[in-house]
């Protein structure tokens, strides 16, 4: 076996949600190993921009697709278009997602049903379509899907019923298609992540109860920092990481620990 297991040179990886936040972190990761990066999220400004900080960065080539997830074309087209640039899909980072927080019993079910057309439909159309058109003839790929600690677990801190229903099927989707797909030399994995900071995020964790809450569930007792993601995702995406499939990897300082 090669022993330089990280390596990730001529790969070429999509990363869904990577306009800012955990995205951008994720895909300056791959990038940092040597992938191509094709940075895809809404708002192609932003991923343009991102794109290009990668590619002067990490020197690396980088693309910048729009795409909205709930639309099954919009997706086949943003494949589509990676293929014809790049003749090739090694790696899919599933990470565009929302989170609707209210008491469970104030939750609408325009609010229930956009979680899931995002979170879990949105993460299966993509990966559809990457498996389907590059993955499966190529007899190869990684699929990283990012759930959530909330899709492993309940939570009193803040109502996000949606949430936990949309990721807890995203691990579980995560298992589904490990077990198609496995015969394709295609893993699929998740990554759980618990508190980090993004620029959703931060107003949030900034408050006192939620400081407090931190000491007191996170056996760290602290947030994640900026880059803590990052081993985890290049491990999964890593060939060397062949045997490895169907996992859900929390990184959240050992919040499901207790």
């Amino acid at each position: 076996m090669d022993r330089n297991y990280f390596d990730l040179t001529d790969n070429v990886a999509i990363v869904t949600g990577a306009s800012g936040g955990l995205g951008v972190q994720m895909a300056k990761a791959l990038a940092s190993c040597g992938a191509k990066i094709v940075v895809c999220a809404r708002r192609l400004e932003k991923c343009q921009e991102v794109a290009e900080e990668i590619a002067n960065e990490f020197w690396v080539e980088t693309h910048a697709i729009r795409c909205d997830i709930t639309d099954t074309e919009n997706v086949n087209a943003m494949v589509d278009e990676v293929l014809a640039k790049f003749g090739r899909i090694d790696i899919l980072v599933n990470n565009a997602g929302t989170g609707a927080v209210a008491p469970a019993e104030d939750i609408t079910d325009e609010q229930f049903s956009n979680e899931m057309q995002i979170d879990l439909f949105g993460s299966f159309r993509v990966a559809r379509a990457v498996a389907k058109k590059a993955m499966i003839p190529a007899k190869y790929g990684r699929v990283i899907n990012i759930a959530s600690m909330y899709g492993l677990v309940g939570n009193k801190v803040a109502g996000s019923a949606p949430y936990h229903a949309a990721k807890g099927g995203v691990v579980n989707l995560t298992r589904a298609l490990a077990a198609e797909w496995g015969k394709y030399n295609i893993t699929v994995n998740s990554i759980c992540p618990g508190y980090f900071y993004t620029p959703l995020t931060k107003e949030t964790l900034d408050s006192d109860f939620f400081q407090a809450n931190a000491k007191t569930m996170i056996p760290e007792e602290r947030y994640g920092n900026e880059g803590e993601l990052d081993t985890a995702t290049i491990f999964l995406a890593s060939r060397a990481s062949s045997y490895v499939t169907g996992v859900q990897l929390p990184v959240d300082g050992g919040y499901t620990c207790m």
